[in-house]
């Protein structure tokens, strides 16, 4: 017989609270087996797929695609270092960018709290008049424009 843990047993090993083991498992995110009374028993292969979805949430994968990804896998496997280096590279290219806008965020978000004034329609420094606002709501110099807006990060409207 396979050697089975508990819902609580899972949540110690991993770290995962057992509500979150529930969702994740009403997800189709990872399985379990029940016993006659109707109990949850997880195969400790289980603990895997469990560290691999959070340590794709902790890196802003969403559940979904997660889901997505464990669903390319063969049948009731848990992914491999050979698996995770095929799914890693599909998410890269939007991991790059979110390491290069968290980096600008940091880089530049002691000029922007520096300043003092704390408002977008006083600031002097990096929209003086509120002129962003013509572009539309959030953040305008920070985030990526859409690839078929023509007007340059931080240019007025």
């Amino acid at each position: 017989m396979q050697d089975l843990l508990t819902i609580g047993e899972l949540s110690v090993r991993s770290g995962v609270a057992p509500s979150a083991l529930r969702y994740y498992e009403r997800l189709g995110l990872i399985r379990a087996d029940r016993t006659g009374g109707n109990q949850r028993r997880y195969a400790r292969a289980e603990l895997r797929r469990v560290a691999f979805i959070r340590i794709s949430q902790q890196v802003g994968v969403s559940l979904d695609e997660i889901r997505a990804a464990l669903d390319s896998l063969p049948e009731a496997r848990t992914p491999s270092p050979q698996d995770w280096a095929r799914l890693s590279a599909s998410w890269r290219s939007r991991l790059d960018e979110r390491i290069r806008l968290l980096t600008k965020l940091r880089d530049d978000l002691d000029g922007c709290i520096g300043c003092g004034c704390l408002s977008l329609q006083r600031c002097t420094l990096n929209n003086p008049g509120d002129a962003l606002a013509g572009e539309g709501p959030g953040a305008r110099l920070v985030l990526p424009r859409p690839a078929d807006d023509p007007t340059p990060a931080g240019s007025p409207a």
